[in-house]
């Protein structure tokens, strides 16, 4: 199991054990795992929110992450939140028992999973190309996206 962090107070804008996804809106891989998300999480379990929202800002500022430059994805629940490889694996153990083989990779410690994760993240744009701006969910997937009661 990921060994969360852990913040004094229950994150904002979220129901008692939703789980939130924050992602980078403009980068195309990024924009890729939440479509993967959308596609397979069929009992949504997990929620979307990109970084660049203020949805999303809210959720980093809660969390005592950067604001303007992110370079990980993040997994928050109630008052847990996750990063980096962890985060990873805590959005793997949400997906149907068919995708719980990637969950082996655990094995490696995680120094190396991080390490990992840091080349392909910091790495994004040029490998796998960026927006110009964050693009709106569809229609039919907004209601998988966090957003801000009115």
């Amino acid at each position: 199991m990921p060994a969360p962090r852990i913040r004094p107070t229950p994150a904002p804008l979220l129901k008692p054990g939703e789980t939130v996804v924050l992602f980078d809106g403009v980068c195309k891989l990024c924009n890729g795992w939440a479509r993967f998300l959308i596609r397979h999480d069929r009992d949504h379990r997990v929620r979307l929110a990109a970084v660049q929202s203020p949805e999303g800002q809210a959720l980093l500022a809660w969390a005592g992450l950067p604001v303007d430059q992110f370079d990980t994805m993040a997994v928050i629940r109630d008052r847990h939140f996750w990063v980096r490889s962890d985060a990873f694996f805590e959005v793997a153990a949400q997906l149907p028992a068919r995708w719980q083989p990637v969950r082996l990779m655990r094995v490696f410690p995680r120094w190396l999973r991080d390490w990992a994760y840091d080349r392909v993240a910091l790495n994004r744009y040029r490998i796998f190309g960026k927006y110009d701006t964050c693009l709106l969910p569809d229609p039919d997937h907004e209601r998988r996206f966090l957003k801000t009661p009115v």
